[in-house]
């Protein structure tokens, strides 16, 4: 899942796709790169960002997804209101990508009304209300992994009472929202788990986030590909069905030549020349 946020203020490539020519090509190369979806979001979800009003993200986002739609894009739309989800899902996007746990009553009643599929991601505050990244109480979860399990069930509880078929529901952890570093850490390490005890897909958003820096604490958002690698192909081996990444080329030459090395050994193992 390739990323084009037309938003002036994202936290890594705020204003580089803010212009319609810019972020027409930026679906562009996504797509060139090997995208399987292209997520598209017109305002931003960092922490402390302000909430962009509904029409303002429609006015962002609206030709950007026709175009990729046209272009032979399956289109998710990052939102939680579900005014811009209909107005996306009317354009042509096959799915919402949900970074508020479901705040909004109505949103998983759009996507059954749709056809449409919910990535529904954990989350516990507004975005204008969460914390900068990976500054979140120790103590504010008691099992990181079992917490945040058991409240994204409570949410797709909700969506399913609004009609969603529970098999158009997918699941992501969240990393980084209403999380610190150690937590978002915990809860990548345990992708199989939460892929195995939840039994629905696995989205896992680990791009260029704040947490990797555990692995180098000096390094900003775009000094993290080699972060961003290592964590998508954590998640890939551990069964997440989708990666949401900024860096498409890089991420699939890592995990195509991780299963391609992988098959090999395997050959060898048994033995086949």
């Amino acid at each position: 899942m390739g990323i084009c946020n037309v938003t002036p203020d994202s936290f890594s490539d705020g204003g580089r796709y803010f212009s319609k020519d810019d972020a027409f090509a930026r679906v562009r190369e996504l797509m060139e790169e090997g995208a399987d979806f292209i997520d598209v979001g017109g305002e931003s979800t960092r922490p402390g960002a302000p909430a962009v009003p509904a029409g303002d993200q429609i006015t962002r986002v609206r030709d950007v997804i026709a175009l990729a739609v046209d272009a032979g894009a399956c289109v998710t739309i990052d939102t939680a209101s579900p005014l811009v989800a209909g107005a996306c899902l009317d354009a042509g996007a096959c799915a919402v990508n949900d970074v508020s746990c479901l705040r909004e009553p109505g949103l998983a009643g759009v996507c059954a009304s749709n056809g449409a599929a919910l990535v529904l991601m954990h989350s516990r505050e507004p975005m204008s209300e969460l914390r900068a990244f990976s500054s979140y109480p120790d103590d504010a979860y008691g099992d990181v992994v079992a917490d945040v399990m058991a409240e994204w069930r409570v949410a797709a509880e909700r969506a399913v009472s609004e009609g969603l078929p529970p098999d158009a529901i997918l699941m992501d952890p969240g990393l980084g929202f209403a999380k610190n570093a150690r937590q978002s850490a915990a809860l990548l390490a345990a992708t199989g788990r939460i892929a195995g005890e939840l039994g629905v897909p696995v989205v896992v958003g680990a791009s260029r986030k704040s947490f990797l820096t555990i692995a180098d604490p000096s390094a900003g958002p775009m000094a993290r590909l080699g972060a961003s690698l290592a964590a998508a192909l954590f998640a890939a081996r551990a069964g997440a069905a989708v990666l949401r990444v900024h860096d498409v080329r890089a991420t699939r030459q890592a995990i195509d030549l991780d299963r391609a090395l992988t098959s090999v050994a395997r050959s060898e193992k048994a033995g086949v020349r």
